[in-house]
């Protein structure tokens, strides 16, 4: 098979799970991502012939596809959850004009209003029931996931902020933020009682050795709601699942877009968050976080998707390079994009950040 990196790995879980709980000078640079796009997933497939051995027909081609993208791509984790709880919303749909575009375009949440603005709204929603959760890619990782691999539990739960948002259309929380207080808090409790019962089913599975979370909360000039109604409606489902994951031995890791200096004392000392992941340039560089809180918990990723999108491959391993000297002292860093591998990043850039790591000598 192919390769485009200079130096080999295997994947090593117990070295990412120490990397992140700053347990002593890591060995080597770990990577981590929220997810890559099916359109890049499928362009390295094809460039490189990672999926040749594989029969598209087996009942479980999915699950061995993750296995072996992951690993070639050096990642010690598939990302994987309970399936089936998705959410019907409201959409708008766009062309999608990256190079790796999407055949059916870009869909976008409708901001003004959601399925859920009244009480009869309420009622009559069809909330996902987590008892009904599909466990099947979980029970076949379980037995099957080479050794030297881990599933980080995330997607499909822990998303407080997003879905109050959606559920409701942006707009129309913001009036019943006011208005209708009452009926964000049944949304809110609605999806707290929700998730309690799907995390405890996934922490059921030995093989999930990390928890991530995924909510994002902001903009880049602050919180898309205000930071007392993060702290009634938002911050406690965040809580939980933290203080679930911890009591399961777990570390609980949180993606959350936008600039939340006005509650990252709420995250690091009430919620008690163990990694930050999603990081902008115009927000917060990764290297200015080391120097605040990035002792406290670990910090994920960093390279900024912006930047990977206009920057030479020459820039691209420079950036890689400066960041690793900052981040890598003391443990608690992993190499990632600053939010995920989209299809506008260019192969040949993400590739470089990779193969960058790989060099880095810790």
């Amino acid at each position: 098979m192919k390769t485009p990196f200079s130096v080999a790995i295997e994947p090593d879980w117990r070295g990412l799970l120490d990397a992140i709980l700053r347990t002593g000078r890591p060995k080597r640079v770990h990577f981590i991502e929220l997810f890559l796009d099916p359109e890049v997933s499928e362009a390295l497939a094809s460039r490189y012939g990672i999926l040749d051995d594989l029969n598209p027909s087996d009942p479980y081609y999915t699950e061995k596809r993750e296995v072996a993208i992951q690993s070639f791509l050096g990642y010690d984790y598939v990302r994987c959850s309970l399936r089936g709880m998705d959410m019907p919303l409201n959409y708008s749909n766009t062309k999608d004009t990256a190079d790796l575009a999407r055949r059916d375009g870009r869909q976008y949440v409708d901001e003004h209003k959601g399925p859920v603005t009244t009480w009869e709204e309420f009622e009559r929603y069809p909330w996902p029931d987590p008892e009904a959760a599909s466990s099947r890619s979980l029970e076949w990782y379980e037995a099957h996931l080479p050794e030297n691999m881990c599933v980080i539990g995330s997607g499909g739960f822990a998303h407080f902020a997003e879905y109050i948002t959606w559920l409701m259309g942006y707009e129309t929380l913001c009036f019943a933020l006011c208005e209708q207080r009452d009926l964000v808090e049944a949304i809110a409790r609605r999806l707290v009682d929700s998730y309690r019962i799907f995390l405890k089913r996934l922490l059921a599975f030995d093989r999930v050795k990390i928890v991530w979370g995924s909510d994002d909360m902001g903009y880049r000039g602050g919180p898309l709601i205000g930071p007392d109604d993060l702290r009634a409606f938002v911050l406690p489902g965040h809580k939980l699942m933290a203080e679930m994951s911890h009591a399961a031995g777990r570390p609980y890791l949180l993606h959350a877009c936008g600039n939340l200096s006005l509650i990252m004392d709420d995250l690091l000392d009430d919620v008690r968050i163990d990694g930050k992941h999603s990081f902008e340039d115009t927000i917060e560089r990764v290297t200015d976080a080391k120097d605040t809180y990035g002792r406290r918990i670990a910090l994920l990723g960093g390279i900024d998707v912006d930047f990977l999108c206009r920057a030479s491959e020459s820039d691209v391993r420079r950036r890689v390079r400066e960041t690793l000297e900052k981040c890598m002292p003391g443990g608690g860093y992993v190499l990632g994009t600053g939010n995920s591998v989209a299809n506008y990043i260019p192969l040949d850039n993400y590739l470089a950040m990779l193969d960058e790591g790989r060099k880095f000598s810790v």
